[in-house]
């Protein structure tokens, strides 16, 4: 079980709110695995995007804000949240990947909820944000006007690389009003792609311009969002298949499998007109 705990951690960031959003990668550190879980400290002022390690998903250790150090503490209050750090399959077991970034090679994380922004981290603990030449935050992806994604994009599951480059899973959030995709009703999270360079991780190769996975069921549209929600955050590679574990409206937990050798399925009308 994870929640706020009455550590020190605990009562400066977590108290009285809680341990939200979770998202959890293994990495293979120094022969062991240890798994890594970025989440949403939340102590009803300011959510931050933390940090939290365990070598047997059951005991868990925070660690804190994963920007708390960075540029002399510039970004430990800053409102953040959404962690998806990169991993790639090796030997059948999707892992922690190092990437090749302004030459040196780093653990990565996209993360952002209104935007898209980068870290780098050589322990999976301490993360460094990519930012300009005055250390303001550089918006890797920003959303779109007309598209699925108007009011948010928001990071999801673990990105994955793959030998065509990095794949990012986002939540869009569709407008509220005239900005939004007519295709789909106002304020409906669906989720997108978008495919960042391997020679570059914060250069944008490719975006779809229609979700890959929205609200089509009766339970997806129910609870707090009647408007429509898909909200993809966990993502685990096991038997050679792919498995999106999403919230369904805020009210259920969903699951959808994709198999690699078993390309099929019902296609979405909205994306193949």
């Amino acid at each position: 079980m994870f929640y706020p705990d009455g550590s020190d951690i605990s009562r400066t960031y977590e108290w009285k709110g809680g341990c939200e959003d979770p998202r959890v990668v293994a990495a293979n550190v120094k022969g062991k695995t240890l798994y890594v879980m970025t989440y949403t400290a939340w102590n009803n002022r300011t959510p931050r995007l933390a940090i939290a390690t365990s070598t047997d998903l059951q005991h868990w250790t925070k660690h804190g804000p994963a920007l708390l150090n960075a540029y002399n503490g510039k970004f430990k209050d800053l409102a953040c949240k959404s962690g998806s750090i990169v991993t790639e399959v090796v030997n059948g077991k999707q892992v922690a990947a190092k990437v090749k970034v302004n030459g040196k090679k780093k653990y990565l994380m996209y993360w952002g909820e209104q935007w898209v922004c980068a870290a780098t981290s050589d322990d999976l603990v301490n993360w460094t944000p990519y930012v300009d030449e005055n250390q303001n935050l550089i918006y890797l992806v920003t959303p779109r006007e007309g598209y699925f994604d108007s009011m948010l994009t928001e990071c999801g599951p673990p990105a994955v690389k793959t030998s065509d480059g990095i794949i990012l899973f986002y939540n869009g959030k569709n407008d509220s009003g005239a900005k939004a995709d007519a295709a789909y009703p106002l304020n409906t999270y669906a989720a997108g792609q978008i495919l960042f360079s391997n020679d570059n991780p914060l250069q944008v190769k490719a975006r779809l311009d229609k979700p890959f996975f929205r609200p089509m069921s009766d339970f997806e549209k129910t609870g707090q969002y009647a408007a429509g929600t898909v909200f993809i955050e966990g993502l685990v590679y096991h038997n050679a298949k792919w498995f999106l574990y999403y919230g369904c409206a805020d009210s259920m937990v969903g699951v959808a499998v994709y198999d690699p050798a078993h390309r099929s399925g019902v296609g979405d009308p909205i994306v193949i007109k």
